[in-house]
């Protein structure tokens, strides 16, 4: 097991959250580094044809998604890295140990915000009603008024759900990252060691 501040690495469930944590972390990298390399290749392409003349409608829709989905997963991973924003003006006037204990309370407010946003994303898509439905849009709306099955991008003509699915993945990613965090925070969990995952500033996470 890795260690961190001479702190052992949890075993049994804190252990299991840690790694379930990592792995997302992993696979959230991999994602950044494609939709990244997926953006310029829209934005290439949208000069390319524009400057010839035959633009292509659908390019600038995409590279908004693309934007979208690349903005919800790198917050995710930053949250996991602690590199996100984070304002220090009253904890560096106070002890280690205040200090401390405002850390926690700040990764608990972000635990309740990823909580609450994967309950607001559960009643909202509502997979229980449209799977009751037969996965019929058009009934489920017509029985709930929640048209969101029926909704369709502008230029791609895609269900408009499946964009939407960025957010109870960012909604789970995140309750999981800052789980994991507030374990560390509480020394029941030691950090992991990530001498090897080439991450040591936000710069650095694409």
């Amino acid at each position: 097991m890795s260690q961190a501040d001479g702190l052992p690495a949890g075993g049994g469930p804190l252990h299991a959250l840690t790694t379930v944590s990592e792995a997302l972390l992993w696979v959230e990298r991999l994602a950044i580094s494609a939709l990244m390399a997926l953006l310029t290749g829209l934005i290439l392409l949208n000069v390319v044809t524009r400057y010839g003349g035959i633009p292509l409608y659908w390019v600038d829709e995409s590279a908004i998604f693309t934007t979208v989905w690349l903005t919800f997963i790198g917050a995710s991973a930053m949250s996991r890295l602690r590199l996100d924003f984070s304002m220090t003006l009253l904890t560096e006037h106070l002890s280690r140990g205040a200090a401390k204990a405002v850390g926690v309370l700040a990764t608990l407010c972000v635990l309740g915000f990823g909580l609450a946003l994967a309950a607001m994303c559960w009643v909202w898509m509502d997979p229980v009603g449209i799977a009751s439905a037969g996965f019929d849009g058009k009934e489920y709306g017509g029985a709930t008024f929640n048209f969101l099955y029926t909704e369709r991008t502008q230029t791609l003509n895609w269900p408009s759900w499946v964009v939407y699915l960025v957010l109870p993945v960012f909604a789970v990613a995140l309750t999981v990252h800052s789980a994991a965090n507030l374990a560390e925070d509480l020394g029941l969990s030691g950090r992991p060691d990530r001498s090897g995952f080439g991450l040591g500033s936000a710069e650095e996470v694409a």
